[in-house]
């Protein structure tokens, strides 16, 4: 049995055939596209990551994400030959989950491959819990957010947020009027280390989830900044 199924979009054959095999070593099971639509056509119900590569022909990588996120909450791994912040929060914000530069190591890709499948697993261990249980909810004026798995109510309407975007909610739900730094919450959400360029990741998320959930995402209420400190959760 394969520790996880993962779809790889990438026009350059030779970084196709590297990322390949080092995952089929791990025993990952691997389906390969060389074009953003073959990619659309390949996904499925049961794919687990996503890897894609930003610069292709015809159908760019951040399009080809905006598709996938129509359909799939799996992972995806932004594979980008520009080093700049900007464009890396472009894949973000298009609906990726994390990046990596190329020229990239095979240790850093598998590093990056595992954590995303582990957080993803997480998310689907919650999401199968729900068939045995409707969970405990929070509840904090317009909000009503399922502790067990990714269930958020605004106003009365369900609201589809990504497994980060639910995670960072109720984090902050969980700990209202706490101020949380952007490493604070990198390293609780993400469980993984934080350096200075994840301060832009957190942005990234935290404006997606703005989008959302608030009223008027430029003047948001619910989730706010304290200039030079962090986030924090304003009950309502």
């Amino acid at each position: 049995m394969s520790e996880a199924n993962i779809l790889i979009i990438e026009d350059d054959a030779d970084i196709r055939e590297c990322i390949r095999i080092l995952l089929q070593n791990e025993n990952y099971e691997i389906t390969e596209a060389a074009c953003g639509k073959d990619g659309l056509s390949l996904l499925r119900a049961d794919t687990d990551l996503i890897i894609l590569d930003i610069m292709m022909p015809g159908m760019s990588g951040l399009k080809a994400c905006e598709e996938i996120r129509k359909i799939s909450y799996a992972p995806v791994l932004f594979l980008t030959a520009r080093a700049q912040e900007s464009d890396k929060l472009l894949g973000l914000m298009a609906g990726g989950d994390d990046y990596l530069t190329k020229p990239f190591s095979c240790a850093e890709l598998l590093g990056r491959v595992k954590a995303l499948l582990r957080r993803y697993r997480l998310y689907r261990g919650k999401e199968e819990a729900a068939a045995d249980t409707d969970g405990r909810f929070l509840e904090s004026g317009r909000f009503r957010v399922n502790e067990t798995f990714n269930e958020v109510l605004v106003d009365g309407k369900e609201v589809s947020l990504s497994d980060i975007e639910y995670q960072i909610l109720l984090l902050l739900m969980q700990h209202p009027r706490r101020i949380f730094s952007a490493q604070a919450l990198y390293e609780a959400v993400w469980n993984e280390p934080y350096v200075y360029t994840c301060s832009g990741t957190v942005m990234v998320h935290i404006r997606k989830l703005r989008k959302k959930i608030e009223q008027d995402p430029q003047n948001p209420a619910c989730i706010t900044t304290v200039y030079g400190k962090g986030y924090r959760f304003e009950p309502s």
